[in-house]
């Protein structure tokens, strides 16, 4: 911990020239005695930083001292700062090597701020939930990026107490993480030598989960929080198929899991705003399969198309936020209670009643 602060502290002089104890004491979260030392630490080392006296002094390195990335130009270096992800990062435990990262690249840019990493921002989560950090998520992360075996407890499903399913035990490679939405997912594939996987296990065991795990030569999906252990094992690395590639596995497993939920199909008159509003309201995968197969649009613009949905409730619950944009054709049980619907929504936006 101390060498990787030293090694944040001569960066951060190196990037930015000069700066007090009391600002580098916040950038690194220590004191700023702890900074004294590292600084004593060092000029030990043969560093040459050295403090300036008085109101406007501070700490500096020696004008001239600085390590140079080389193959870099500025626009590289810019997008280079886009991919440190400080929240996420810092989930996984890697947040004292990203902050060096950055501030490699900040002193390549000449200490300037960085364009790009003022221009954009990444918000992970949802919007309106609370998606704390599971607590294995660093052992987890350390596995993935040691490339070293991961042995696990896995609870298929959430829940404790005397009716809950007992975990299951596993030894995986893992191949990478992914946060989808404020969750994390492990993607892994089981180790050869490890236990019978048996049919295989994932997040799309429960509804709306995220994935569903796959056969075992393409990998499976783990979320990250059912985790009950996680132990990397220190001494057993593993030969990473460099072909596996992780965002297009991720794509693919999230599309058949969003096409595995969709059992039911609901015939639906649209309008024209109805159709704009439909991918805001639906799964990408429905919305998709239901303006491909749409019909042609009638003189007032309204398009026929069979939209596939979870379930008839879910149905119901989705299409009540089309209000008058939706008319449902078909099955008649869904039609009757989206009009008893807005019958009781007509009469409570009727006439006063005197």
């Amino acid at each position: 911990m101390r060498t990787a602060r030293a090694i944040s502290l001569l960066l951060l002089l190196q990037a930015r020239r000069s700066m007090t104890g009391a600002e580098l004491a916040a950038e690194l979260e220590v004191s700023e005695r702890t900074v004294q030392r590292d600084v004593l630490a060092l000029a030990e080392a043969g560093v040459p930083v050295y403090a300036d006296r008085g109101r406007a002094g501070g700490y500096r390195l020696l004008d001239g001292y600085r390590t140079r990335l080389t193959g870099l130009d500025r626009a590289e270096a810019e997008v280079l700062l886009l991919a440190g992800l400080p929240g996420p990062l810092g989930d996984m435990g890697l947040a004292d090597p990203a902050l060096a990262a950055r501030l490699k690249v900040a002193g390549e840019l000449g200490g300037a701020p960085a364009a790009g990493a003022r221009r954009f921002h990444l918000d992970a989560p949802g919007w309106f939930r609370d998606a704390p950090v599971p607590p294995l998520l660093a052992e987890v992360a350390r596995a993935v990026w040691g490339g070293r075996l991961l042995r696990v407890r896995y609870r298929r499903r959430p829940g404790a107490g005397p009716g809950a399913e007992p975990p299951v035990e596993r030894v995986l490679r893992p191949y990478g993480l992914v946060l989808k939405a404020g969750t994390w997912y492990l993607v892994a594939r089981p180790d050869e030598d490890g236990p019978d996987e048996g049919s295989g296990e994932g997040p799309g065991d429960g509804p709306r989960d995220g994935p569903a795990g796959g056969p075992a030569v393409a990998g499976r999906v783990y979320r990250v929080d059912r985790l009950t252990a996680a132990e990397p094992l220190a001494d057993r690395p593993f030969e990473r198929d460099e072909a596996f590639d992780l965002a297009a596995f991720w794509d693919a497993k999230a599309a058949e899991f969003a096409r595995s939920l969709l059992r039911e199909r609901v015939t639906v008159r649209l309008s024209p705003h109805g159709v704009e509003r439909l991918p805001h309201l639906l799964e990408p995968v429905a919305v998709r399969e239901a303006l491909a197969g749409a019909g042609e649009p009638d003189g007032h613009g309204w398009v026929t198309v069979r939209l596939p949905v979870e379930s008839l409730e879910v149905g119901y619950e989705e299409l009540l936020r089309l209000g008058p944009e939706a008319e449902v054709l078909d099955p008649p049980a869904l039609r009757r209670r989206l009009a008893g619907a807005a019958a009781r929504a007509a009469a409570l936006y009727g006439p006063p009643q005197r």
